[in-house]
């Protein structure tokens, strides 16, 4: 397949921000999992994949921030202190039944906007959890099952020593004794 080069619309934040005095990257850093420009054109218009306005939008707010020495140091600090927030309830949240693992992975991702490590970390955490779903649907439909029980008696022991340790309510025994006397 040819290479084509196709001219990108001039960046209207980025170009007023030079205007102001402010050095602002115009190329994306290479991320994992998104196709490497070469350098002298691009990518094919079909191979090209276009993101959303809004995530354009968003990125070049980022850029713009990141642009001033005090955008960037108080862009780092925001992202620590929201994604500490999140990761912290979600830690919180993991031994109850809801979105507990959910919420960190979030925090994670909020974390990725702006750190390298948290990057690489949300990387391995996707791959696992990819190779982890790929290998269970290989299975046979027992096995899954089983795996699907198992999973369900877990969350049913945490939900069980949660109530009981946190709330004081022993389900089994108040369900026995329902049961003992009806």
């Amino acid at each position: 397949m040819e290479r084509m080069t196709a001219p990108s619309p001039p960046n209207v934040a980025v170009c007023s921000a030079e205007k102001r005095g402010y050095g602002v990257p115009k190329e994306q850093r290479d991320r994992p999992g998104r196709p490497v420009r070469e350098q002298g054109g691009g990518l094919a218009v079909a191979e090209r994949r276009s993101r959303p306005r809004w995530r354009q939008q968003v990125s070049t707010t980022l850029e713009l921030i990141r642009a001033n020495p005090t955008g960037r140091v108080a862009l780092k600090i925001f992202i620590a202190i929201a994604g500490a927030l999140v990761v912290t309830i979600g830690i919180a949240l993991i031994p109850l039944p809801g979105p507990g693992w959910l919420l960190v992975i979030a925090g994670l991702g909020i974390w990725a906007v702006e750190f390298h490590w948290a990057r690489r970390l949300l990387a391995f955490t996707r791959r696992h959890v990819h190779g982890w779903t790929q290998w269970v649907t290989r299975q046979s439909l027992g096995v899954r099952f089983v795996l699907g029980g198992v999973g369900l008696v877990f969350v049913s022991a945490v939900v069980w020593l949660s109530l009981k340790y946190s709330l004081g309510i022993d389900l089994v025994a108040q369900v026995l004794k329902y049961l003992a006397t009806n």
